[in-house]
């Protein structure tokens, strides 16, 4: 029986009152498959050590160090604290009893710490701490400088001797400034304020839900990153996003995933050692872990109906090559320099051509260039009333 006939795949079968089609199974769509990016340490049984291994100590060592080295000493982590208690508490009063400027064009509806400071990751020399406010009324971009200016008034009202300004960050919030310290007031807004923004007016869509994304951030790294490597880990690499340029695109949530996806996604669901974690960061950067067609991290903060968000999408595919290369290069110069010139470097070792040992290790050439936009048509075709007035 050839295929198509009565009968056959895709063909006619009779039935009562003629022929009819010939009824299907229901159709299943066929899910993206994303293959995991090369990782040793899921893998090491197939890939047995044929040498013993090498003494880690010295390394475990230098990671510690340089993570110390990056924590701030107590009294600068004490002149934030206490300023954004300071802040906080103003904000608080102001919530529960707000002035007659701010009643009715800026009351608050809630207030929280986020950032680096509450996280516990803050560097060394940062100086700074974030509390994110969220408004019951609209964001209008001129009562945010009144905000500022009542929160202002009523620190130096309570420390006469405090020496405070002013700074109003556009977009944003504003900044309190105090000779110790900065404090950063990020605006945001309840849900159903959403939709009813002007831009003329109001501040932007996207930056509120930035800063109420920051909230959630906090949230979940306060349930799940409390793990002293985590901390640690996300250091060392911030330090490396602010040596190397080709890390700079990852911002500091995907530093808060990465650390803890590198330290606690194993086999054994147990923190790994510093020098491992550390390690399988830069491997799994390299291997194209927030490329386009790997899983990557799935954001657990973030996502789509019932589809799952990935924190590779906040990256361009410029940033996705460079965050790669870059990677790719520092997992050479490991092995060739030595992690103590990576951790201690003073330029971007990554950007030209060094000599290690009578070997050469050249810096990466991107594989992604941007496509050049699609060229217009040089000459559009008249509209009837164009053509009228040409032929007149």
């Amino acid at each position: 029986m050839a295929r198509g006939s009565r009968g056959g795949r895709g063909g006619m079968i009779r039935g009562r009152g003629g022929f009819m089609p010939k009824p299907k199974g229901p159709m299943v769509p066929k899910l993206p498959f994303n293959r995991l990016p090369f990782d040793l340490l899921l893998c090491d049984r197939a890939f047995p050590r044929v040498t013993p291994l090498p003494d880690e100590e010295p390394f475990t060592q230098a990671l510690t160090k340089r993570a110390n080295d990056l924590t701030p000493p107590a009294e600068e982590l004490a002149a934030v604290t206490t300023l954004v208690s300071k802040v906080q508490e103003v904000l608080e009063k102001i919530k529960t009893t707000p002035p007659a400027a701010l009643e009715t064009v800026c009351q608050i509806e809630d207030l929280k710490q986020v950032g680096s400071l509450k996280k516990g990751t803050i560097l060394k020399g940062h100086r700074t701490g974030d509390i994110v406010v969220v408004l019951k009324t609209l964001p209008l971009s001129t009562c945010i400088e009144l905000l500022g200016n009542n929160v202002v008034e009523m620190l130096r009202t309570q420390e006469p001797q405090l020496l405070v300004s002013l700074t109003v960050t556009p977009n944003k919030g504003f900044e309190i400034h105090t000779r110790d310290a900065v404090v950063r007031v990020l605006i945001a807004t309840v849900s159903r304020n959403l939709l009813k923004l002007d831009p003329k007016l109001h501040l932007e869509r996207k930056v509120l839900l930035c800063h109420m994304a920051a909230i959630g951030h906090c949230r979940w790294f306060e349930e799940n990153g409390q793990h002293a490597t985590v901390k640690m880990l996300i250091r060392l690499l911030r330090d490396l996003k602010n040596k190397f340029q080709g890390l700079e695109p990852l911002h500091p949530w995907v530093l808060d995933l990465l650390a803890h996806y590198a330290i606690m996604n194993n086999p054994n669901r147990q923190a790994l050692p510093i020098n491992v974690a550390f390690r399988r960061a830069l491997q799994l950067l390299s291997a194209g872990l927030l490329l386009q067609g790997s899983p990557g991290i799935v954001d657990p903060c973030e996502t789509n109906g019932f589809k799952a968000i990935n924190v590779m999408n906040s990256l361009t595919f410029e940033h996705q090559d460079s965050i790669c290369l870059t990677a790719q290069t520092l997992v050479r110069l490991f092995d060739h320099a030595g992690f103590e010139n990576i951790l201690d470097a003073k330029y971007d070792l990554t950007a030209e051509t060094t000599v290690w040992n009578n070997i050469v290790v050249n810096p990466l050439e991107k594989a992604y260039e941007k496509p050049a936009p699609k060229e217009e048509k040089m000459e559009a075709e008249p509209s009837a009333g164009q053509e009228a007035m040409e032929t007149a």
